[in-house]
């Protein structure tokens, strides 16, 4: 048998364009391998003092830095993945339906809380200055991080986490001045938003499928009791579950106190209750603020699992806000509740509370059950807690997440058939792109 496939290889190997070719790629990486070595020896004569005791040795990239970039490449492939779909479903007008799939499952076996960590530990190192800018500026690149509201030049930020916790120039976040208007805690796009109506209090995750704001918030959670009478009874036995497991833990106070009952009763006549969902990206500001004046008089930390909070995940992972770490902080303002959850995501395991350095999370240990209760601190004077005022730093993620709001707001009832309508109005739809400081709705006195 005659092969005639190694006659035409030949020939085409040998051919001048070919050749060509072969010649040019050889220049370009020679060329490339020079410019690197000779840029490795000048930084090494700056800093030894002394160019030949240095010839020979090229700057080697550490380890951990080498997967920093590895990591930034997937994630922003993942990312231009995720927002291809996305753009193309809403493009058609298809709803997103909750739909499990083997992923999900698959997502239950991986060990993210241990990975999380690792990506922790990744981003603490301490990059070389001459490399930090061209790292950020990848990043910027690849998440459409806006580098010139930055507060401090690249160089100074010494590792990405810095990067990511970055504060911004004076004014760059102007906060909406209307004290009947609730101002966007972060920068972020809106998934979900509306009024919390009917049995359970209930928040859509995706079509198909939601959860009640008691199990985000939980169980010892002094909603408005309007909204506490629709609980189902499952919820009643894990509060009293809650109290019994709360008394060997110094900060697990129960929320059953009477100051702060007491406060919400007397506003709740004529309040309705609203939720909004914002999510952030990985290039996205990540420190959350203030968005109302108001007492913060609790805080609790869920530990849980860290799975992602893309697109996808909303769809195809149950309860996925309640199953996941997630920090809560709740109290009162001038209208009646107001609570803030700072949920946290794959490799966005660490949440930073301003007012609480010494809270960690994310820390190796068995996994939790949703089951079981939160570590809660009441902040003194009881039932005055902690004042911040609209705009004021509260938290930070370590990369993007999601920001849970659920609040009290004005209400009134129509005159035909009594069914409530909000005063408190939305001027935000999905999708949108917001910024901190930004009203997110407006509300009337009654």
């Amino acid at each position: 048998m005659k092969f005639r496939s190694t006659h035409r290889l030949s020939i085409f190997l040998n051919s001048p364009q070919f050749n060509h070719r072969r010649l040019h790629h050889r220049h370009f990486f020679t060329s490339f391998h020079k410019k690197f070595h000779s840029t490795s020896l000048t930084r090494a004569a700056l800093n030894n003092g002394d160019g030949g005791n240095s010839r020979g040795n090229t700057f080697l990239v550490p380890g951990a830095t080498a997967a920093t970039l590895l990591m930034l490449g997937a994630l922003h492939a993942r990312r231009m993945y995720d927002d291809k779909k996305l753009e193309d479903a809403r493009e058609k007008g298809v709803e997103i339906e909750f739909q499990p799939d083997a992923k999900a499952s698959f997502l239950r076996m991986l060990p993210l809380r241990s990975i999380s960590r690792i990506w922790g530990s990744l981003t603490s190192v301490e990059l070389p200055i001459w490399m930090r800018p061209h790292v950020y500026r990848a990043w910027a690149r690849a998440f459409h991080s806006n580098l010139e509201e930055m507060s401090l030049p690249l160089e100074e930020y010494s590792s990405l986490r810095e990067f990511f916790v970055r504060t911004l120039k004076e004014g760059s976040r102007p906060i909406d001045p209307d004290p009947h208007s609730l101002a966007s805690p972060v920068d972020g796009t809106i998934i979900r938003f509306g009024e919390l109506k009917g049995r359970g209090a209930m928040i859509e995750q995706v079509k198909g499928f939601s959860y009640s704001a008691s199990s985000l918030l939980g169980a010892s959670s002094f909603l408005p009791i309007a909204a506490e009478r629709d609980l189902p009874e499952e919820t009643s036995e894990n509060r009293s579950n809650h109290k019994e497991n709360s008394q060997n833990s110094q900060w697990s106070i129960s929320l059953s106190y009477p100051k702060a009952r007491d406060t919400v009763k007397s506003t709740s006549p004529g309040k309705g209750l609203h939720y909004c969902v914002i999510y952030l990206k990985p290039g996205d500001y990540h420190r959350i603020h203030s968005p109302v004046d108001w007492n913060i008089l609790v805080r609790r930390h869920f530990s849980g699992r860290l799975y992602p909070v893309n697109e996808r995940a909303t769809r195809t992972v149950r309860n996925l806000y309640v199953e996941n770490e997630r920090v809560v902080v709740e109290g009162l303002w001038n209208q009646g509740f107001m609570a803030m959850a700072a949920v946290g995501a794959t490799n966005i395991g660490s949440i930073e509370l301003f007012n609480e350095p010494e809270l960690s999370t994310n820390l190796p240990r068995k996994l939790p059950s949703t089951s079981d209760p939160p570590e809660e601190r009441v902040y003194e004077p009881e039932g005055i807690g902690r004042l911040v005022n609209k705009g004021d730093e509260i938290a930070a993620f370590n990369m993007g997440s999601t920001v849970v709001l659920v609040f009290q707001a004005p209400t009134l009832k129509s005159a035909k058939d009594g069914d409530r309508s909000s005063e408190f109005r939305f001027n935000i739809k999905r999708g949108d792109r917001v910024r901190v400081g930004e009203a997110l709705g407006t509300f009337h006195d009654i």
